[in-house]
This record gives C-alpha cells, sequence and structure tokens, in this order.
C-alpha cells in the first residue's frame, strides 16, 4: 500500500455543524502535514487516513475478521466474473450519495452513478502525480489507449474544460456504464487482485462535476460519500471532519475473529455507523509532542515510540500498572509495514557494483538498530515478503549478516579499500524528527566503521515523497504497507514498468522479475504462486537493490473511553466504527 511514515501515527476525524457534545468528538494526532486529499495521488499513510474517511471504494474489510475478508460498501454484492475471469460485473448500492458541492444542480441529491467509477479510473491514467495507474496498466480493454491520447493532448484543445470534457466523454471499450446502477470492466488478462483494487481510494467514484469545477484538481478538494466530510484544513495545523448525515445505511458487523470476541467487540453489532460526530486530525511531527497531548487527554490514541516504550511497559511489555489505574489500555497489532535500505540502481557507483551493495548489507547492525528505534518490539526481517502473504518462509534467510571484517573484504573487492576512492553519498530520511535525525546518524556511524561517508538529509515527508516520485534519492530507508494482502502488492514494487514517478523508487530492473510478476496472474494454484515469489525472492536477494530490516508491530495505547478500537494497517476506513463513551 502507500509510501509510509515512520513512528507511523494517524488519527481520527469527524465533526458536526454547530454545537458538538464533547464526548462525540475524536482527536487523533498526524505524524506529518497532509500531502494531498485527491484519491488519485494520496500514496502515504498519513493522507490515507484522511481521505479514507471521506471517500469510498466498492470494496472494504470486514472490520472484525482476520484473515482479511472483503465485503460490499458501494457495490452490492461481490462481482459476478465471467469469461475465464475477464469480465466483471459489479451492481452498486442504490440510493448513495455524494457530500454537498456548489457544483450540484441539487446540491443534497447527487446520487453515485456507474459512470463516476469510470471517471476516477480515467483520472488514474492522466491525472498529473497519479499514484495509482500501476493498478491498471495493460489490464483494462483499450484503458491503455485512452491513457496515451490524452495524456500528453491537453493543448490540442482550446481550453481546460474542452478538454476535460472530451476526456470524460471518451469511451473505453474495457469499462462499460450504460447502466447507472452497474460497471462492467473486460479485462486484457486474468487479475484476480482486481477485486482489491477495487477496496483501495484509488478507485473511489468522482462526480464529472467536480472535476469540471475544479479543472481537475482535488488536492484540496474532497468530495466523497464517506461517513465524514471535511469542513476546515489548516495546514501544519489541524484538519476537521463532520459527520455526513446523509451516509448510507452501514451497520457494525455482528461476526468477527476469536481476538473479536475476546475483547468483547461486539457491542454495538447491528447499529447504524457512524458513532463519531466529529474528528479532529491535528499535526504533531514530534513524539513527546504527541505524548503529552495524550496523557493530557487532548488526543485520544497513540502509537509508542521508542522513546516512550520505557515509561508506558514493564519488563514484560506489559502497561504499566500507574496507566492502566488512568483508564489507559494497551493494543498489540501486527502489521503488514515493513522496512529496509534501499538503493538507487541508477546511480552510477551504488547501482553498478554489486561488491560494494553487500559491503553495505554487510556493515549495519540491524539487530542494535531494532533495539535503538523499536525497543525490540520490531521483528528482524528475513524475506522480502512480511509475514502474513503468501511467499513468506519463516525458514528463509537472507544471502548477508552483520560482519564487519566481511564488509571490509567487500569493499576491497568493489575496488574501494576502506572506502578510498569513494564519493559522500547521501542519505534520506524521511522526516525532520529527531528520530529521523537519530536513524540517519545510526547509519552513518555503521558505514564510517568500513571508511564510507554518507551525509544524512532531513526531509518533510511530502518532501521525501516527492524526491522518490521523481528519482532523486540515493541511498534511503525504504519501507512499505501493504495496499493488500497478496504478494503481487510486494514484487510490484520491483517491476521495470514502476519506475518513478511509481512506486519502484529504486529503479531496479530485472527481466526474469517482470516476466515472473506477469506470470502470477495467470497463477490459479498456491503450488504456482509460490514457485514465483520463492523464484523473485532469490533474484532480489542476488540482485540487492533492497537490504531487509525488519517488520513493524505496533504498540497502541488508547483511553478507555475510545470504544471498538482494533488496530489494522490495512483498513484505513476504521473511523467509522469507532465510539467515545465518558
Amino acid at each position: 500500500m502507500r509510501y509510509i511514515f515512520l513512528s507511523l501515527l494517524i488519527l481520527l476525524t469527524a465533526c458536526s455543524k454547530g454545537k458538538v457534545a464533547k464526548k462525540n468528538i475524536l482527536n487523533y494526532a498526524l505524524t506529518s502535514s497532509v500531502s494531498t486529499l485527491d484519491p488519485a495521488i494520496s500514496y502515504d499513510t498519513v493522507s490515507a487516513k484522511v481521505v479514507y474517511q471521506i471517500y469510498e471504494a466498492l470494496y472494504e474489510y470486514d472490520y472484525l475478521k482476520r484473515p482479511y475478508q472483503l465485503v460490499p460498501n458501494l457495490a452490492d454484492s461481490l462481482p459476478v466474473i465471467e469469461d475465464d475471469g475477464l469480465t466483471y460485473h459489479i451492481k452498486l448500492k442504490s440510493n448513495v450519495y455524494y457530500h454537498e458541492h456548489k457544483s450540484f444542480k441539487e446540491p443534497k441529491a447527487r446520487k453515485v452513478i456507474s459512470k463516476d467509477f469510470v471517471n476516477q479510473i480515467k483520472r488514474l491514467a492522466i491525472t498529473q502525480g497519479s499514484n495509482g495507474w500501476w493498478l491498471f496498466e495493460g489490464k483494462i480493454k483499450g484503458l491503455d489507449a485512452f491513457r496515451k491520447k490524452f495524456i500528453h493532448s491537453k493543448k490540442e484543445y482550446k481550453t481546460s474544460q474542452d478538454y476535460l470534457k472530451a476526456m470524460l466523454a471518451a469511451k473505453i471499450e474495457g469499462l462499460d456504464s450504460t447502466k447507472n446502477n452497474e460497471l462492467v470492466i473486460k479485462l486484457t488478462q486474468p487479475y484476480p487482485q482486481l477485486i482489491y483494487a477495487l477496496a483501495m481510494a484509488f478507485t473511489t467514484p468522482v462526480t464529472d462535476e467536480v472535476i469540471l469545477a475544479t479543472e481537475n484538481n482535488l488536492n484540496e478538494v474532497a468530495i466523497g460519500t464517506g461517513p465524514y466530510y471535511l469542513t476546515q484544513w489548516k495546514k501544519n495545523s489541524v484538519l476537521k471532519l463532520e459527520k455526513f448525515n446523509a451516509f448510507h445505511t452501514s451497520n457494525f458487523p455482528s461476526e468477527g475473529d476469536r481476538f473479536s470476541y475476546e475483547n468483547e467487540l461486539f457491542k454495538d453489532s447491528g447499529k447504524s455507523l457512524p458513532f463519531i460526530e466529529q474528528i479532529n486530525f491535528h499535526i504533531m511531527k514530534e513524539s513527546q509532542t504527541r505524548w503529552l497531548n495524550f496523557l493530557s487527554q487532548k488526543i485520544d490514541l497513540i502509537v509508542l515510540t521508542k522513546d516512550h516504550f520505557p515509561l508506558a511497559l514493564d519488563n514484560t511489555g506489559n502497561l504499566n500498572k500507574e496507566f492502566s489505574e488512568k483508564g489507559i489500555e494497551l493494543q498489540i497489532a501486527p502489521t503488514l509495514t515493513y522496512w529496509w535500505l534501499a538503493f538507487n540502481m541508477t546511480d552510477p557507483i551504488l547501482g553498478k557494483n554489486l561488491k560494494l551493495r553487500k559491503a553495505f548489507a554487510h556493515a549495519i547492525n540491524i539487530d542494535e538498530y531494532i533495539k535503538s528505534f523499536t525497543n525490540n518490539i520490531a521483528l528482524k526481517a528475513n524475506s522480502i515478503y512480511p509475514p502474513g502473504v503468501k511467499g513468506y518462509d519463516p525458514s528463509n534467510t537472507l544471502p548477508y549478516e552483520y560482519n564487519l571484517e566481511k564488509a571490509k573484504k567487500l569493499l576491497e573487492q568493489a575496488g574501494y579499500p576502506n572506502g578510498k576512492g569513494l564519493p559522500e553519498f547521501s542519505y534520506d530520511v524521511r522526516g525532520s524528527t529527531t528520530v529521523s535525525r537519530q536513524m540517519g546518524e545510526f547509519i552513518e556511524k555503521e558505514l564510517e566503521k568500513i571508511g564510507v561517508k554518507i551525509k544524512v538529509n532531513l526531509n518533510s515527508f511530502p518532501g521525501f515523497l516527492n524526491k522518490a516520485k521523481t528519482g532523486q534519492l540515493q541511498l534511503w530507508q525504504g519501507g512499505w504497507a501493504m495496499d493488500y494482502p497478496d504478494p503481487e502488492n510486494v514484487i510490484q514494487l520491483l517491476i521495470s514498468k514502476n519506475h518513478p514517478p511509481g512506486p519502484n523508487s529504486t529503479y531496479y530492473s530485472n527481466h526474469e522479475v517482470d516476466k515472473l510478476y506477469k506470470k502470477l496472474f495467470f497463477a490459479e494454484d498456491e503450488e504456482t504462486i509460490l514457485k514465483i515469489t520463492k523464484n523473485v525472492e532469490d533474484i532480489v536477494s542476488r540482485d540487492l537493490p533492497w537490504v531487509m530490516q525488519f517488520y513493524s508491530r505496533n504498540y497502541i495505547l488508547h483511553h478507555k473511553h475510545l470504544k471498538n478500537f482494533r488496530q489494522s494497517d490495512l483498513i484505513n476506513n476504521n473511523f467509522k466504527y469507532l465510539k467515545i463513551e465518558p
């Protein structure tokens, strides 16, 4: 899924006009400024927490079931699949309305129709900065031809309105919205991951009216169908959402897994959503600021960072008694988020010298890194796939380990004994906080031990994302929060056609990996899938565009008045299930 901001801490939003009872207000801290509200562009965990409360997709993940299961959201049912997996028929729910917008002829009565989904897929193809094109490139009949026609043809039209009208009116063979209540998608090849794509913000519906009224610039405009709508946005300060009173029927689930029953998460089963009236997203970049605001109950939830583990937890990893006595609760959650050291494979030195990359891999003490920055909470990575995803093998071993003597020998074999002849490399971190700086300094000191010099560059998180999209990174910490629990979502980070502005920010290319990726779409049995994922793992470990670090686990504290909370880094539209009780 998405570019990640380390020390992930994301918060909840809902707000209603006029005076609101305090008990119905949720306060959530974001670790960085929101980069965009455009669902075609948003691809980081910070902006996602806001976007997913405003926009809705055809499908969503069941809040209480694990393993994850997709269920209808704006769709009336799961898709009917025909033609050996090439045609999808998707019925839409009736009477789903958008938030108010001045462009609607009847402000309170703009219903969702199937063309709105076609609009958004078109936007993925032609919008500057789109991060979702990889989902559909080469997969929907006629879509690539549409993109080729419109992505660079704006100058051929007298006005931008003429261009947008032509774009919106253009027919695409594989996208049929003839019936307002049914979307038909025709594929060029089997694409079993399509239903996952249809659960992402990338495929949320957008109306003709809003596209034309905004000149297709939705960075600061958000008109969706979700349980909350935008009422205020002060950059670098606060973003507020209110409950959407015309929200379509949605109820709290009545089934779940063992965790759900053990934690009594069914008290509100069958009740209409959402419960929260208002959400205040507060921009709090420093972990100490978030900590103090949590203790003073100015925010309702916090993901622990390394500085606060010793304060909150005892020697056994349980919540300290003084916090539990104050009505604070702890939830420990596995994630589908993981991290690695990344190389720019187009760099004339780093990208061309495998021995040099191997030297780096052996020079960095990942165990000490995990101890220093996760309080030994994270799990050391042993694969390019995270646990819980097909392809992950707990017995797998990586072809490198911390060994300074071996690192020095590899550096000599690379042609740079003791680092002589190497320039200073740039190491970009994902933020400008104290922890971000310390993470960079750790890597700097580790590489100094073998004679390699690096310069640590601090960035705002949006600034880091821009560097990733424009190929300006040389050496950095890569990270990924998976969009869906499928190995394809990992491998797509490593294929040639996803070079920046796509998600393959390393510019790694291997023809065999590209071929195996394509084969994955035609794999019908688990044995074949596992064979493909193992082959990809072997090739990537040999080429070494990534040096794997760790898999994240989250330790979350929340005040007792926050009910129905269940952590998931895959379910971003979870705020509608939450409840505040005094």
